[in-house]
């Protein structure tokens, strides 16, 4: 599997675990961190990317859609007013950063890509706005291709656990997740897309039942397997507050256990809210199964080509 240059970094698959820091600029956020309803969208940003970026992230990941389950679509020129300021000021103060745009809208991540994004993190893998191809092949960048199942006719809502899917029926959970993964990959070719840019993630709280996330992130050496580096997004998810029956604001250790046992399993990126926490497990299960042969971070110097 070969490294990805991207931004003025050099993402070595297999040597560390990188993380990726949610920055979620909504009103409605499922984990209570939604940066809209806090005041100033654009300052709290700062402040949370600084935490982040001081704790050791790498990537900033900014979406301006809840994609939590029953939540309702916004028009274009909402997101757009939510998430490219945002951008703007995160690649202005955090140069050595990246920057990926949550969306699966190809107008938003052309403008996003435009104002100095590095990557695009599409929940509907280049399925909802097939214009999305084009627009990553054309800026040659990373693309995560996420496997979702949602259906708003299979969510159930528990008072303080949150939403979750319970109708989700797989005939084989894990040949089911792997071929759709593929049939996105396979999109993303057909667009221009080189594999080196596509990364996948299973989706974790997308369409699956509590029981199936719990077997996801057991089995994901068997999604890493397929050749593709993979990223894993457990966050605070309802699956962990079913399991620990716990609401969204007391998930870290759950999140934790998930984290630990999803880098054990393969995975190359993690995407989480608490940071400053995840790092130390990220750093902490890298010297566990890497033999303690954590592999370094590399940031190249300006002028690289």
């Amino acid at each position: 599997m070969k490294s990805l240059k991207i931004g003025n970094h050099i993402l070595d698959w297999g040597t560390r675990t990188y993380v990726m820091g949610i920055l979620n600029i909504t009103p409605d956020s499922f984990s209570g961190d939604g940066l809209m309803a806090k005041g100033n969208a654009v300052e709290g940003s700062l402040e949370q990317a600084r935490r982040f970026v001081a704790a050791g992230a790498t990537i900033l990941d900014v979406g301006g859609e809840s994609t939590r389950p029953g939540s309702e679509p916004i028009g274009v020129e909402e997101e757009r007013q939510r998430v490219l300021p945002v951008i703007k000021a995160l690649v202005n103060e955090f140069p050595e950063a990246l920057v990926s745009i949550d969306t699966y809208k190809a107008v938003i991540a052309t403008e996003a890509l435009q104002a100095g994004a590095h990557m695009v993190n599409d929940v509907w893998s280049l399925r909802a706005d097939p214009k999305l191809r084009a627009v990553v092949a054309e800026a040659g960048c990373a693309v995560i291709l996420m496997h979702n199942r949602s259906s708003p006719a299979s969510v159930e809502v528990r008072a303080q656990l949150g939403s979750a899917y319970t109708g989700a029926e797989y005939t084989d959970l894990i040949e089911d997740v792997k071929r759709e993964l593929l049939e996105s990959v396979t999109l993303a070719r057909k667009g221009g897309i080189s594999d080196e840019h596509i990364i996948l993630d299973p989706g974790i709280g997308f369409g699956k039942k509590v029981e199936h996330n719990l077997e996801l992130i057991n089995r994901l050496d068997e999604i890493r397997a397929m050749g593709f580096p993979v990223l894993l997004g457990p966050s605070r998810k309802s699956f962990i507050g079913y399991t620990l029956d716990l609401p969204a604001d007391q998930r870290l250790e759950g999140t934790a256990a998930a984290v630990a046992v999803g880098i054990v399993r393969g995975a190359d990126l993690v995407r989480v809210h608490d940071v400053e926490y995840m790092t130390r497990i990220a750093k902490m299960t890298d010297a566990l199964v890497r033999n303690g042969r954590r592999g370094p971070l590399t940031i190249l110097s300006k002028g690289h080509s």
